[in-house]
């Protein structure tokens, strides 16, 4: 039962067998039963009074109050301390004994929505206004894809390995703490706060309150080690909730939030970052970060095609336990050539200077992220077989002290995303001096991810090339929900002279027809 404060009902009663002090030693009364429970949205309290207009009344602030079962018919009430406290403590309580356990049931739901009507009371914008429309994640993220990913990161085992990512979470503390003069008495709004280690360094860096939005279970997390921080965490508030549907009480004067995922916009939680810009920031006011860049690079990497290639060969067995598997081997190889590649690459593998394509934080509306198309045109300095595009993402903190990029590029220091890379089904053959030419194009799906469509070709060279006919073209599909995480760190490529014949398949002996099918024909000769 929804119960919308001030529209839908003032407020809500429960007839109850008994309520008796949590203490014995208390000097307050309790009402003699019958006793009833009401719900007020006037004053935001939860009243226990022998009946309605019984004076003798035991009133609970709605914020402050929390209730827990103690058997089928028997619940507790009782009154968080105050807010300075280190801990938290309770001041009084008392149990309540209900008719049954279909009732104690629907007292704790109301509860749940009476307290959670209570804060929404209480935070609303200062203009006054309550957002009431439907969230736009639940509108376009897929309810499983949703609950699997809070689970994620609602784990401490997930949070700990992006706090030990020194170059990410080194990079924040540098770009916070050099940049105080951004943060020293402003408001804050950390999006995605997760374990709130950067609402914590906003508060080092002079905050004057932060706000550390936090839709997982992660949040209750983040308020044990904020309340373990008690200098800092006594201008940091936790708000446990999605951005798109959380009310604050003031709007922020900077953002700050690590949204980036693979290939910088998986997760889409950029999206959400781009959200809790137009509904808490300030005019002119700060995002850290504030400015993305996709980098992209044509490469050539044999023993990836050929590790790839040679995963599908398992559906080459004829005779598998009496079954033929052969029917399925060109599902199979292609895919595998569906999954990007993660892992830190020798930037010695890219044949050409890398381009980029520039998402501005500040600028960009929310709907520009469900589809990003980004040209793509390169000189190849070698002449070598192209496997594919390399991929990788950098972020501006954009302070107004210090400027400082955090880059997950091949040959910088390695970081928990590493980088990215889309093989092609069929490589292209260039020369050195020769134009590759084509698109990436992203385009968003509901489970919180991208689908990659790329496409390459190789523009005609040498006499006549100023025509601009392709000479070759390939092209792929992949999941970027779905990739093939291969390694942590780059690895030497060098190769001995006995080393040159591949055991199981040559990368030139891989023939493919009709790749733009759903199950193209693939043959080895």
């Amino acid at each position: 039962m929804e119960v919308s404060l001030g529209h839908k009902r003032k407020q809500q009663e429960f007839s109850l067998v008994s309520i008796s002090h949590l203490s014995p030693s208390s000097s307050s009364t309790s009402p003699s039963p019958p006793v009833v429970a009401c719900f007020s949205a006037d004053s935001l309290e939860l009243r226990f009074q022998q009946d309605s207009d019984s004076s003798d009344v035991i009133k609970f602030d709605l914020q402050a109050a929390q209730v827990f079962k103690l058997g089928p018919v028997q619940s507790v009430c009782m009154s968080e301390g105050s807010e300075a406290a280190k801990e938290k403590s309770y001041s009084r309580g008392i149990v309540i004994e209900f008719n049954n356990e279909e009732q104690s049931k629907a007292f704790h739901c109301a509860f749940e929505q009476w307290k959670k009507e209570a804060f929404v009371q209480e935070a609303r914008l200062p203009n006054g206004t309550v957002s009431t429309s439907k969230s736009k994640f639940d509108d376009k993220i897929e309810a499983s894809s949703a609950k699997m990913y809070f689970h994620y990161y609602g784990q401490l085992l997930h949070q700990q390995n992006m706090l030990q990512d020194y170059v990410r979470t080194g990079t924040y503390f540098a770009a916070v703490i050099e940049n105080r003069t951004d943060f020293t008495g402003r408001v804050v709004v950390d999006v995605g706060a997760g374990s709130g280690i950067l609402s914590l360094f906003a508060a080092q860096a002079g905050a004057k309150h932060v706000y550390a939005v936090e839709a997982s279970e992660m949040a209750e997390y983040a308020r044990k080690l904020i309340a373990g921080n008690p200098s800092l965490g006594k201008r940091i508030t936790v708000v446990k909730g999605k951005v798109e549907d959380v009310e604050l009480p003031e709007k922020a004067d900077i953002l700050i939030s690590e949204p980036m995922g693979t290939l910088l916009v998986n997760e889409r939680m950029l999206e959400s970052y781009v959200i809790a810009r137009d509904r808490f920031l300030i005019p002119d006011g700060k995002m850290f970060p504030g400015i993305g860049r996709i980098h992209m690079a044509p490469f050539s990497d044999e023993y990836l095609f050929i590790e790839i290639a040679n995963k599908a060969l398992f559906w080459q067995q004829q005779s598998y336990y009496g079954v033929d598997l052969t029917p399925l081997y060109g599902s199979a190889f292609q895919g595998y050539f569906s999954q990007p590649v993660v892992d830190a690459f020798d930037p010695r593998l890219l044949v050409a200077p890398s381009i980029s394509h520039t998402i501005d934080f500040a600028k960009i509306k929310e709907e520009e992220l469900y589809e990003i198309e980004i040209p793509l045109k390169f000189t190849s300095l070698v002449g070598a077989r192209v496997h594919g595009l390399a991929c990788w993402f950098d972020v501006l903190f954009n302070g107004s002290t210090v400027q400082r990029w955090l880059t997950t590029a091949p040959g910088a220091p390695t970081t928990h995303w590493y980088q990215l890379r889309c093989v092609l089904l069929q490589p292209l053959y260039v020369m050195a001096g020769q134009e590759i030419t084509g698109q990436l194009r992203l385009v968003a799906h509901n489970a919180q991810s991208y689908t990659i469509h790329l496409t390459m070709g190789v523009k005609m060279w040498g006499p006549g090339a100023e025509q601009g006919e392709v000479l070759q073209s390939s092209s792929c599909k992949l999941d970027l929900k779905e990739p093939y995480y291969r390694m942590s760190q780059p690895q030497a490529y060098t190769v001995a002279p006995d080393q040159q014949q591949h055991p199981l398949i040559h990368a030139q002996d891989i023939h493919i027809q009709g790749q733009d099918a759903d199950e193209p024909d693939v043959e080895l000769q």
